[in-house]
């Protein structure tokens, strides 16, 4: 089987109408060299279904991986989905997120030995999230009439990190604004394999949602050697509204030893200890 350039893991849970915009976004991607592994945490019979039919009518490269719900185990559902990832480059974003046009290319070209790249994401209304349809993604919609959701989204629909949405094509101006370390956003950051492998991929024992399971791959990182390379405005991706996750008190827990321990390869992930 012949390599991709990059393979992109969505993670999913059940909202496949949220799917279904997010790779209508993929659709039009400026770079089209690479698979898509969707990460399904646990989605109902119907869903996988429906989504099947998705795949089924899709001109994308699409695999889907799945596990039984058992609560929330989406760390584990990611790691399964690398093992099953056919590149050597791999991108994470969730299936509620809707890439800009240039996602893709962005992530590929900026990719650099020894860095894990970061993006950021504008979080959108629920009164704009409601209003997109796959057409409107299709037809660019999103980056057609920034100027105007821009202004919905600041001063009428409460919108945030608009300015994250801005995409920037001057070289002189991207390396000026993205000098500063942002650090690894869980929907938007990319790296080679050989290096996540190398810290054992995401860490299992996290089993709630919305605290430290993405901060804990990224100190491991670091603390392997892996720098961050920031790329605001340029993998730019629209986050759908939907309620906040409440955060858990167990993940901060292992989060700040492994911090304190200054983990790189966690005994928890891909490969487990036999022992």
């Amino acid at each position: 089987m012949e390599l991709k350039n990059a393979s992109l893991i969505i993670s999913f849970y059940n909202n496949i109408d949220f799917l279904n915009l997010t790779l209508a976004g993929f659709e039009r991607q400026t770079y089209n060299d690479f698979e898509i592994i969707i990460a399904d945490d646990g989605s109902s019979n119907e869903i996988v279904e429906k989504l099947n039919l998705i795949i089924q009518n899709s001109d994308l490269d699409i695999k889907h991986v799945w596990h039984k719900d058992e609560g929330w185990r989406k760390n584990i559902i990611l790691n399964k989905a690398i093992i099953k990832s056919n590149s050597d480059y791999l991108i994470f974003i969730d299936g509620d997120c809707i890439p800009h046009k240039s996602f893709i290319e962005e992530h590929v070209l900026n990719k650099r030995k020894g860095y894990f790249l970061a993006g950021r994401r504008v979080n959108l209304s629920k009164y704009i999230s409601n209003k997109l349809t796959n057409e409107k993604i299709l037809d660019g919609y999103l980056e057609k009439r920034y100027l105007l959701l821009s202004f919905l989204l600041k001063v009428i629909n409460k919108g945030t990190h608009i300015e994250n949405g801005v995409y920037i094509k001057s070289k002189f101006i991207r390396k000026r604004i993205n000098q500063k370390d942002k650090g690894i956003l869980g929907s938007n950051f990319s790296l080679f394999k050989e290096d996540l492998l190398a810290v054992n991929g995401f860490d299992e024992r996290y089993i709630h949602p919305a605290a430290g399971e993405d901060t804990d791959l990224e100190y491991r990182l670091r603390n392997y050697g892996i720098k961050c390379k920031t790329v605001k405005h340029l993998a730019i991706q629209y986050h759908l509204f939907h309620k906040k996750l409440k955060r858990n008190k167990e993940n901060l827990i292992i989060l700040n030893e492994n911090i304190r321990n200054k983990v790189t390869y966690t005994p928890f992930g891909i490969k487990k200890n036999k022992d």
